[in-house]
């Protein structure tokens, strides 16, 4: 867990505060806006590289000094940055050879951020110093908190390939394999006459004729992410040798960065921060912020961390910017608290009048002061206020989904049996189940303590290393409840299939082989039932239990019991679910890409199989739809070999509270019938002695749910906390 923090008391709030846009009489009227706002931490100087070094070796940080004294004669904390994440006009013009290079070839020019090869001797001395010039005269300064390096690292471009990248990629190489045999026989160079005697041969994987070894490019998105930290540490090291005492952090993107692998990097920032940006025509996008805020908490080891930027109202960068409604800003920052932000900053303080961020949202926005958002950022800085005895408390998660950037990358290379199986597409789809449930999710890596989890998901785990099937098989055997979902465990760490039927090293943990892979066709579906070769849809022959789309897979049965069988499609009559127990634990096995209410009645059941239980239940009553979850228990699912697997002889419904009519569009809800609030988020912080439940509604209709049992009413859009102290039985609002 991160334990370094900088020294704010209560809840972080503000913004990335640009002054050197606007002219000096504008900078104390921000001061004073800041302050109505209850503002306590602003991000400065992070792009202004050219304002502090206008040419090579000059420069001015007059305007700076000036800054800073007056955000810290206010009582308002900086989050400093080293401007490395936009190189000045006079650096691209005196070294041409660092301008970035696509795959395809083409050299990219300025005129933009993150324009820079980040493997240049020229970047790295430039960074260098203008980092070592502002950690010289700002280090100690009172105002100082927090330093915050770059900005975004691996976006937009996470790769390099010029010349000076591919020289950088051997010596790489060199350090990793130790010799070209040994990195021959890892990328399988004998296929397609790949093999290399000298170590120049090796260029970087380029876009050519037709695809490209495939070991050779997750090699190069490994380098890529490694040579991106090496940036970071390099400053950062200079910021701890000259400003001790003072913390390091750099801006993450969470789950929407595929470029870097952050599971390598959280273990060098002493803050962990993040962007959080929705895309704003998603109705549902309530479900990536909260999986953005679990990943951040994670990779923080469970510790608190910072939102380091998100948006008042719309972004500019997207095709459709659409605005947030009233109280959409308030229930998105307090979603960040309630999943373990110990900070809430925007982008940006006062919206610009120029560039190409000029039309994106702000704290200030163009509007002014007598505008709704002004509005609702002064009464949130006011409520985080009151809020302040949430710092420290940490996040009670109830279950992992084993998330890997590795095998994020080596899934998505060309030449897949069936493009439909996508990393992001299989994450979202378990972690919308486990919120739709009211459970909160823990991001682990395969090879990470898998202990204090009583469940863990793996949805998409293609790429595993014999580490890892030890570390996950050492987890059930200890008591652990797995689920391991189709395509996973097919390749190693240099994307070679691993040695015998699949899914290989997971084979043994999940007691069965998979023959053959059986993708579907675009747009085909098949049905799950709960007997071998039973006629979907037939009534009093086979109850249907739930469909599936693109994939679907071969599954032969060695020490596994079957769960659920395929009723039509090309692996009609055979598994399609199943059950291992394997020493004081047991592992599920998910053959094929299940809809939502499947995956959600699945992830019931290894809930109840591990005795995990919601934490509030709703009181509303449910409205009739499809079939009832007493209605699976009637249906005679014992017979077709639940109960030889361990489970009761319910089949699919889940005492724990989480069952859901197979086949249905009802979502996640007790066994009773009631249904869980579709879109009510619960989540819970604690410290000895003191609870905060989190009740976030963000539909349209009031909720109300027992916590304890306490009786509590969530208006649609509303957000209560919820404390439980008998000194304080009533929702702070």
């Amino acid at each position: 867990m991160h334990s370094r923090w900088p020294r704010i008391d209560g809840l972080a709030y503000g913004g990335d505060y640009n002054p050197d846009q606007w002219p000096a009489e504008v900078w104390e009227q921000d001061v004073v806006l800041m302050r109505e706002a209850g503002v306590t931490l602003v991000s400065v100087a992070i792009f202004s590289w050219g304002m502090l070094e206008p040419r090579p070796g000059e420069y001015d940080f007059g305007w700076l000094d000036q800054v800073l004294g007056l955000l810290h004669d206010a009582g308002i904390a900086v989050d400093l940055g080293t401007p490395s994440a936009a190189p000045p006009p006079w650096f691209l013009r005196r070294h041409p050879e660092a301008h970035p290079v696509t795959r395809d070839g083409q050299v990219l020019g300025g005129g933009s951020r993150q324009a820079y090869c980040p493997s240049s001797p020229a970047y790295a001395s430039a960074c260098a110093g203008i980092t070592r010039k502002l950690a010289e005269r700002y280090g100690s300064h009172p105002a100082v908190v927090l330093w915050h390096v770059n900005n975004e690292y691996g976006a937009p471009m996470g790769e390099c390939y010029c010349e000076t990248s591919v020289a950088a990629f051997r010596d790489w190489l060199r350090d990793r394999y130790g010799d070209l045999d040994t990195l021959n026989d890892r990328w399988g160079a004998a296929f397609w006459s790949q093999r290399y005697g000298e170590w120049d041969e090796i260029d970087a994987p380029r876009t050519s004729t037709t695809v490209v070894n495939p070991a050779q490019r997750l090699d190069f998105a490994r380098f890529s992410s490694d040579a991106l930290l090496a940036c970071f540490r390099r400053e950062r090291d200079i910021l701890h040798e000259l400003s001790p005492g003072v913390p390091v952090t750099t801006n993450f993107m969470a789950n929407n960065c595929k470029s870097v692998d952050y599971w390598r990097w959280a273990p060098e920032v002493d803050v962990i921060s993040n962007d959080n940006y929705l895309i704003a025509e998603r109705t549902d996008n309530q479900l990536d912020l909260a999986m953005s805020a679990d990943m951040t908490r994670s990779l923080a080891g469970g510790g608190s961390w910072v939102l380091m930027e998100h948006s008042t109202s719309a972004v500019s960068w997207q095709p459709r910017n659409i605005a947030k409604r009233p109280g959409e800003m308030r229930r998105n920052s307090l979603a960040h608290v309630a999943r373990g932000a110990d900070g809430v900053l925007f982008f940006q303080w006062r919206a610009s009048r120029y560039g190409a961020e000029k039309h994106h949202s702000a704290m200030l926005p163009q509007a002014g002061t007598d505008s709704r958002i002004w509005r609702e950022v002064v009464e949130l800085g006011g409520e985080l206020r009151d809020l302040a005895g949430l710092r420290g408390t940490t996040v009670e998660p109830d279950l992992a989904l084993l998330w890997d950037w590795e095998s994020w990358w080596a899934l998505e290379f060309e030449w897949r049996p069936s493009t439909d199986l996508g990393h992001l597409e299989r994450m979202r789809a378990w972690y919308e189940a486990c919120f739709r449930a009211g459970l909160t999710v823990d991001f682990a890596h395969p090879e990470a303590d898998l202990s204090r989890y009583p469940l863990v998901v793996a949805p998409a785990l293609y790429l595993a290393t014999e580490r890892g099937a030890a570390n996950l098989r050492r987890y059930v055997e200890a008591g652990g409840t797995l689920v391991v979902c189709c395509f996973s465990g097919i390749v190693d760490e240099h994307d070679r299939v691993h040695p015998g039927p699949y899914p290989g090293v997971l084979r043994d943990i999940l007691g069965l082989h998979v023959e053959e892979w059986l993708p579907l066709r675009a747009g085909e579906s098949v049905t799950l039932t709960g007997e071998p070769g039973g006629a979907a849809g037939l009534a009093g022959t086979s109850q249907v239990l739930g469909a599936a789309d693109a994939w679907t897979e071969a599954v032969i049965l060695g020490d596994a019991k079957p769960v659920a069988w395929y009723a039509d499609g090309p692996a009609a009559g055979g598994p399609a679910v199943t059950r291992h127990e394997l020493g004081a634990g047991r592992a599920w096995y998910v053959s094929a890409r299940t809809d939502a209410p499947t995956t959600a009645a699945l992830l019931a059941v290894a809930c109840e199989s591990a005795g995990l239980t919601t934490p509030v239940v709703p009181i509303a009553p449910a409205p009739a739809s499809g079939l009832s979850a007493s209605g699976l228990s009637d249906s005679g699912l014992s017979d077709s070999g639940l109960s030889d697997s361990g489970l009761s002889d319910s089949g699919l419904s889940a005492s724990a509270g989480l069952s859901v009519p197979a086949g249905s569009t009802a979502p996640v809800g007790p066994a009773d019938g009631t249904p869980w609030p579709r879109d009510l988020e619960v989540v819970r912080r604690s410290r000895p002695g003191r609870r905060y439940t989190f009740l976030i509604n963000h539909g349209p209709d009031t909720t109300s749910v027992l916590v304890g049992d306490r009786a509590i009413s969530v208006p649609g859009g509303d957000v209560r906390v919820i404390t439980d102290l008998p000194a304080s039985p009533d929702p702070l609002d």
